[in-house]
């Protein structure tokens, strides 16, 4: 018997610390990150060209920051699975990445084992929904 195809990542980050952070993350939870972005247009590109089951995604980043790489990522794929990444604990801004269609948002600076938590429990309940 086949083993179950592990969830594919994307993680879109600026930073290449945070990245590299996340990958870690990703690593533990039994998933396969297939691509990393360092900015915007490369996460959005990546996005239409992996078809991840997730993309973890920065909020700030150059060429096109990740409301604008969230729209077009929701325009091609309404049912996309997009936690959020940010160091910036802004409401409004996290309020609007939310309406646009992302499923949750993790602070950077969050504790790994929290962190873990909200990226399988926002599994769970997206997994629930789709």
């Amino acid at each position: 018997m086949p083993e179950p195809r592990k969830p594919r990542v994307v993680i879109a980050d600026d930073e290449n610390h945070i990245r590299v952070l996340f990958k870690t993350v990703m690593k533990t939870m039994n998933t396969e990150v297939v691509a990393e972005a360092k900015n915007g247009r490369e996460a959005a590109d990546l996005y239409k060209q992996e078809k991840p089951d997730l993309i973890l995604l920065d909020i700030n980043m150059p060429v096109m920051d990740g409301r604008e790489a969230l729209r077009e990522i929701m325009g091609e794929s309404p049912d996309a699975f997009v936690i959020m990444l940010t160091s910036v604990a802004d409401a409004e801004t996290i309020r609007e990445t939310l309406k646009l269609g992302a499923s949750n948002y993790i602070l950077k600076d969050t504790p790994l084992p929290e962190m873990k938590k909200i990226i399988k429990e926002t599994w769970e309940a997206f997994r629930k929904k789709g």
